[in-house]
């Protein structure tokens, strides 16, 4: 389904516009209002899937990176339901925590169980974050791993309450020249993390940004005030799809 265009003056002045200050000559900003989180998450899984097809049509395999989260959940599972050139898919995450690797809260098993174990992956091409190692092994052993992919085909992010993305969150320093950081000191459980750093996220040929519910109105409007938020960082001046549900777009102020 196609969402509501929120350039200006199509009615969706609480979305963040093209024209933001966050944003640098040259991006391509594809904003989409949905009825809902369902809706947003049927919006994404199109998006994929074409993404996938133009990617094996042109290189021969569809290199993806994958979200943790609620919304991305939603959209696995519907995803799952599909037919789709599944051997041809190669599965990066975004971020990881430094959990063990059966446990429930780790994306790697939220991921499995939505996704990777409904469909005929090759599972030699699906690249698992070791971050049960710690930190700051579990972001070099998976380093060269990313080095080898980038460019990626299609980054999908969620957006945090705060405006983090990955495990990137405000106001932790991270080497802008990292293919992957460690994170310690996460400001939500667990602390320590792995995470894509900023220069893997954005050497992608396209970002797919997902945000529902009311709680992430907050941080939308700041993105586009142009603070400095993580989400904005990784999308300014990249190509950006945005699907947010009606909830999102202009849910009760926070």
């Amino acid at each position: 389904m196609r969402g509501q265009d929120s350039r200006p003056g199509q009615g969706a002045a609480a979305v963040p516009r093209a024209d933001d200050p966050a944003d640098q000559v040259g991006a391509e900003r594809d904003w989409r209002v949905l009825p809902d989180a369902r809706a947003v998450a049927g919006a994404a899984v199109e998006c994929l899937l074409a993404a996938a097809r133009d990617a094996i049509a042109a290189r021969g395999c569809f290199r993806v990176v994958l979200a943790g989260g609620r919304t991305p959940e939603a959209t696995y599972r519907l995803l799952a339901e599909r037919e789709a050139d599944w051997e041809r898919w190669e599965i990066y995450l975004g971020d990881e925590r430094c959990l063990p690797p059966e446990h429930a809260e780790r994306n790697s098993g939220m991921i499995g169980r939505a996704l990777l174990s409904r469909v005929p992956l090759d599972q030699a091409r699906v690249h698992l974050i070791p971050a049960e190692l710690g930190p700051e092994e579990g972001a070099q052993r998976y380093a060269p791993r990313v080095a080898a992919a980038v460019p990626f085909d299609l980054v999908l992010l969620g957006l945090g309450e705060d405006g983090h993305t990955a495990s990137l969150f405000p106001g932790h320093p991270l080497d802008p020249e990292a293919w992957v950081v460690a994170v310690r000191g996460a400001p939500k459980p667990p602390p320590e993390r792995v995470s894509l750093g900023w220069r893997s996220l954005r050497d992608a040929r396209r970002l797919l940004v997902l945000a529902t519910g009311a709680d992430k109105r907050e941080a939308l409007r700041n993105w586009r005030a142009g603070r400095r938020l993580p989400i904005a960082q990784v999308c300014r001046g990249r190509r950006v799809t945005v699907l947010l549900d009606a909830a999102a777009a202009s849910g009760p102020e926070p």
